[in-house]
């Protein structure tokens, strides 16, 4: 299941985190992320157990995609330990977000 992430639970979710944490930087309007999203789900429903997924709309969220510098969306994210390991922008494949997750 996808985690809907925002600032009040951001850190508890993602920075505190003891697996590894996918975030989908996105916006409703933003063509790209809506073709991705059914992806996203279905990476996070087969994640389940080894790592998280979560969201975050830029729209509702823009402190957060300042904070994180994210200038283009979709923007993955890849924290472990708190810390940003990797990042994609544009719509990928399952397996693309999978390698990108798993490292």
């Amino acid at each position: 299941m996808e985690l809907k992430l925002n600032k009040d639970n951001f850190d508890a979710l993602v920075l505190d985190a003891d697996k590894p944490v996918l975030v989908d930087f996105w916006a409703p309007w933003c063509m790209p992320c809506r073709m991705v999203a059914p992806v996203v789900e279905d990476l996070a429903a087969e994640m389940e157990g080894k790592a998280y997924v979560g969201k975050v709309n830029v729209d509702e969220e823009g402190a957060l995609a300042r904070e994180y510098r994210v200038s283009s969306i979709p923007c993955m994210v890849v924290f472990e330990n708190g810390v940003e390991v990797r990042r994609s922008v544009g719509a990928q494949s399952k397996d693309a977000l999978k390698k990108l997750l798993l490292g």
